[in-house]
C-alpha cells in the first residue's frame, strides 16, 4: 500500500490501484463504530448517578394503662392512591402540581412503609394475644384494612410540611352480614414541619407523622375491640 497524491492506493507487483472514496469512507465508519461501541476502546457513558434511599424511623409509641385482650387481629396489606403508587418522594411546589426528588426515593412504597411500621407498633403493644401480617397464613378475628391517600411534602407560605393522610376499617371476621363486620372507618390526617429542605427532611417529618398515626390508630383499634368482646 502506497500513498499517492494524498489518496490510498495498494500495490500488486507491478499494478498500483488507487482505494475507491466510499470504499475508504466504509473502513473509516467501521472503525468509528469499534472505538464508540461499549467492547470498543473508547467509552463514552456517563457513570450512573448514586440513588439514595429513605425509611422511616421512629421509636414505638408507649401505650401503658391498657390490659391485654385474647384475641388475634390481622394486618392486611395497606392499599395507596394511584399517585402514590411508587416509591419516588413525592412534594407538591405549588397547587395542582406534584413533583419529585431526583435522586432520592423511598426505599419501598409508602403503602408498605405504613403496614410495616403499623405491625411492628401493634406487636410490640402486646395489647392482642397474637398480631398476624398479611403474609402469614393464619387468620385473625378481627382483619385491619387501610389506605395511603396522601405521602407527601406540601411547600406553601414558605413553609414544609410532611402529610400524612389514612383511612384504615376495622372488621370482625366472626360475622357474615357486612354491617355486623364493620367496627369503625375511620379517616386519619397528619401533618409535621420540615425542618431541613431536603429529603432527609422530609424523612424526619414524615416519622414524626407516622408515630402519631401509630399511637392513635392502635389505641382506636384496641377500644373497639374490647367493646366488641364485651
Amino acid at each position: 500500500m502506497i500513498a499517492k497524491g494524498g489518496k490510498m492506493a495498494l500495490h500488486f507487483g507491478e499494478e498500483t490501484q488507487t482505494i475507491p472514496k466510499y470504499f475508504r469512507f466504509s473502513i473509516f465508519l467501521i472503525l468509528l463504530f469499534f472505538l464508540v461501541t461499549p467492547t470498543g476502546c473508547l467509552n463514552l457513558q456517563k457513570p450512573a448517578r448514586y440513588v439514595e434511599q429513605y425509611t422511616l424511623e421512629y421509636l414505638s409509641p408507649e401505650i401503658s394503662g391498657l390490659s391485654a385482650i385474647g384475641t388475634s387481629l390481622k394486618v392486611e396489606r395497606f392499599t395507596e392512591a394511584p399517585a402514590y403508587n411508587t416509591s419516588a418522594m413525592i412534594y407538591r411546589p405549588e397547587p395542582f402540581k406534584l413533583d419529585a426528588y431526583q435522586y432520592h426515593r423511598w426505599r419501598v412504597h409508602p403503602a408498605d412503609l405504613v403496614t410495616g411500621y403499623l405491625l411492628r407498633d401493634l406487636r410490640k403493644s402486646a395489647l392482642f394475644k397474637a398480631v398476624f401480617s398479611h403474609l402469614d397464613p393464619q387468620e385473625g378475628r378481627f382483619v385491619l384494612e387501610g389506605g395511603v391517600e396522601e405521602f407527601l411534602e406540601v411547600d406553601e407560605k414558605n413553609q414544609r410540611q410532611a402529610v400524612l393522610v389514612l383511612n384504615v376499617t376495622l372488621l370482625d371476621s366472626s360475622f357474615k352480614d357486612l354491617p355486623r363486620r364493620i367496627l369503625f372507618q375511620k379517616r386519619y390526617r397528619f401533618q409535621e414541619p420540615i425542618a431541613e429542605n431536603t429529603p432527609r427532611g422530609l424523612a424526619k417529618g414524615m416519622s414524626q407523622a407516622m408515630r402519631k398515626f401509630s399511637e392513635e390508630s392502635i389505641r382506636d383499634v384496641y377500644s373497639s375491640v374490647r367493646e366488641r368482646m364485651q
